[in-house]
């Protein structure tokens, strides 16, 4: 059974707004039935400031670090390269020609492959030999 309606009416609010009246643009709030801006607590803008100030100091920090990591990383790196290559001279050359050799054959295996249009494809002419004998007999 469905609930049965309210035949009692609400009262007209009249503490609000008057007929005519201009409508601020601001922001309404259903749950008050008010309209307007809340107030903000009192805050100090300097506070805020030197707030964003030291994490933006320290941001800076953490990026300095980490570049200054990265690059005592790549020096190291370096270092130890010159060192293998100076105590396996031949055996440096040996693998970059491996490498130098590799890399040419994948470049030129790539190249050498006709484009797509012009591989041969013995399914399609045989197709076109059964379609052009059909064709001849009507």
């Amino acid at each position: 059974m469905p609930p049965r309606k309210s035949t009692a009416t609400k009262t007209l609010d009249t503490t609000g707004a008057k007929i005519g009246e201009p409508v601020p643009k601001a922001i309404i709030d259903t749950n008050t039935a008010s309209v307007g801006v809340p107030r903000q607590a009192e805050s100090d803008l300097q506070e805020d400031l030197s707030a964003l100030r030291k994490q933006i100091d320290a941001l800076q920090q953490r990026v300095a670090n980490a570049a200054q990591s990265a690059k005592g990383n790549a020096g190291d790196a370096m270092r130890q390269t010159q060192a293998a290559v100076k105590h396996h001279p031949v055996s440096t050359l040996v693998v970059v020609a491996a490498v130098c050799g590799a890399l040419a054959l994948i470049f030129t295996g790539r190249r050498a492959e006709p484009p797509r249009r012009y591989r041969y494809r013995p399914a399609l002419d045989e197709l076109r030999e059964l379609y052009n004998s059909v064709r001849d007999r009507l």
